[in-house]
């Protein structure tokens, strides 16, 4: 057999006609790889929403916040569209997450009050037959992550992985240590050895890494800044040493560790060449809570008060070359208005069989002339034996301009308020505008005529027992029968003045001011006996 020698190899013919087959093959590899990418970019959009935990509205710097520096959280008005007349529905943390997570009022299906924690209880949380978001999203494709904190139930039917979620790390409860924290990756426990914040951030990063490549939704709800009031570690304390005042001085600490996670996300989205098809979200739960850590200003109240301290939060959106930027918005959004917004981008319809109480957001803050709009809060009696008038529900209305408010001591009389003249609520116009007074109670009147009341009681009060102090706005001096002049330490009180975290945690009753100064204060006790229900110290 004759054996063919080789042909002389030519570069300039075969090694040139080598190179460029090669090149035509790398670059019909980068067409391919482009064209995907840029049919997933054109397609569903990702949504992120990130919820902070009682940061309250003057708790970031582009509010006007003297001291707290918070850049990334701040971008959201540069990069995206400020809200500042952005509202929840509740000034507590689990009705509230109640409305954003359905898109309904939570007095639709009667989660109004706190929740005790209780693994074996399956009804104890948001009730089965109201659909989460991401159930909403799933039957569209997206891929969805809870990271941080629930707050909706205990049990494994109410847990998250059964609510709608692929992928959970957080806690169930209501709030958690900042060091080994006890949290759950699905429905499995473990202790983290991280700062939860940053373990948190750490976990979001990770599920946009782990899922770039197909829609998704990021539900990042920080627990940051609630209590506990932990020491943030060293790297963030130095960064506010300017802060002098000690317990300010931690607040604004897990406020800046925070922040960087809210920029780690922001840079995750970016570097993944996300931002364009993400739309996101930022707000807190409720207001700031009343304690010597922070401050409410320019509003008036704080969490727990239908004033707008308890329920107006910082607010933004961004979605990069859909909405415009650098924009501030300055009519009334609602944390209910989420759901339906994002049901829309994501071209799934909502059921029809339930309301949905907010509104599809894009077109009006894409420029469209926007709707006035009624939005409105309750919070069901606080209990028969309460301080005068406290067994009344406190509520508030608020339509166009104006504001009708229910207070917390609700023996005092109802207000009305001009909020874009008097954002801090000073100025009682009700004796003067008597006709707008009975409007705003004709409109609560009847949308509050559909609703239910709470399907369990507000542990956080028991019946038969509510303490009231003199430091909390009610000013209690009558010792006669039945009220009874007492004084109480609170256990677990540490880093809060006289308690105070303890205290409105678990009565709910106390957040309009007055002395917070550490030692006894005086307190109504009605019925029963808070040393053995709580383990409180009588004296």
């Amino acid at each position: 057999m004759a054996v063919i020698p080789p042909a002389p190899f030519d570069f300039l013919s075969n090694g040139l006609r080598s190179f460029r087959t090669l090149l035509i093959g790398l670059i019909m590899v980068a067409c391919v790889f482009i064209a995907a990418s840029a049919l997933a970019q054109s397609g569903q959009p990702n949504i992120v929403i990130i919820v902070a935990d009682d940061m309250g509205y003057g708790d970031v710097s582009y509010n006007g916040c003297p001291d707290y520096v918070t850049p990334n959280i701040d971008s959201f008005a540069t990069n995206g569209i400020w809200c500042p007349t952005g509202y929840v529905t509740h000034p507590f943390c689990v009705p509230s997450r109640a409305a954003l997570i359905t898109g309904r009022y939570q007095q639709r299906f009667g989660c109004e009050y706190l929740m005790d924690y209780d693994e074996t209880n399956p009804r104890l949380g948001l009730p089965m037959q109201e659909l989460t978001l991401p159930q909403i999203l799933k039957p569209a494709g997206y891929i969805c992550g809870l990271i941080g904190k629930w707050h909706l139930g205990q049990a494994l039917n109410l847990a998250p992985n059964q609510r709608g979620f692929d992928e959970f790390f957080g806690f169930l409860g209501g709030d958690s240590s900042y060091y080994h924290a006890h949290v759950q990756r699905n429905n499995t426990g473990l202790v983290e050895q991280s700062y939860l914040t940053d373990a948190f951030t750490r976990e979001a990063v990770s599920f946009i890494n782990n899922h770039a490549t197909q829609p998704f939704f990021l539900l990042l709800a920080y627990n940051a800044p609630h209590s506990p009031y932990d020491t943030p570690p060293q790297t963030y304390m130095d960064r506010v040493a300017n802060i002098t005042d000690s317990n300010r001085q931690v607040y604004a600490a897990m406020i800046t560790a925070e922040d960087d996670g809210v920029g780690q996300v922001l840079q995750t989205l970016q570097a993944q060449n996300l931002l364009s098809n993400t739309l996101i979200f930022f707000l807190s739960d409720n207001g700031a809570p009343y304690r010597g850590y922070t401050r409410n200003d320019p509003l008036r109240g704080y969490k727990g008060d239908t004033i707008e301290g308890g329920i107006r939060v910082p607010f933004a959106v961004q979605w990069t070359g859909r909405l415009p930027a650098h924009v501030m918005y300055n009519e009334p959004v609602s944390a209910l208005d989420i759901v339906p917004t994002v049901a829309a981008v994501a071209g799934v319809a909502l059921p029809t069989d339930r309301p949905y109480d907010g509104l599809n957001l894009m077109p009006y803050l894409s420029g469209q002339p926007s709707p006035q709009r009624t939005l409105f809060w309750r919070w069901f009696s606080l209990g028969q034996n309460g301080p005068p008038g406290s067994f009344d529900t406190i509520y508030a209305v608020r339509s166009g301009a104006l504001k009708l408010v229910r207070e917390m001591a609700t023996s005092r009389p109802l207000e009305l308020y001009n909020l874009p003249n008097d954002i801090g609520e000073t100025q009682n116009l009700a004796t003067t505008r008597p006709g707008d007074v009975a409007g705003l109670q004709s409109l609560y009147d009847q949308w509050n005529v559909n609703l239910i009341a709470p399907i369990w009681k507000d542990v956080s009060a028991p019946f038969g027992m509510v303490l009231a102090g003199d430091w909390n706005g009610f000013n209690i001096s009558d010792s006669t029968s039945p009220w009874k002049l007492t004084k109480i330490t609170a256990p677990g009180a540490q880093g809060t003045p006289d308690g105070y975290d303890w205290f409105i945690n678990t009565i709910h009753v106390a957040s309009t001011g007055g002395d917070t100064t550490p030692g006894g204060h005086s307190f109504v006790v009605v019925g029963g006996s808070y040393s053995n229900q709580w383990g409180g110290t009588p004296r």
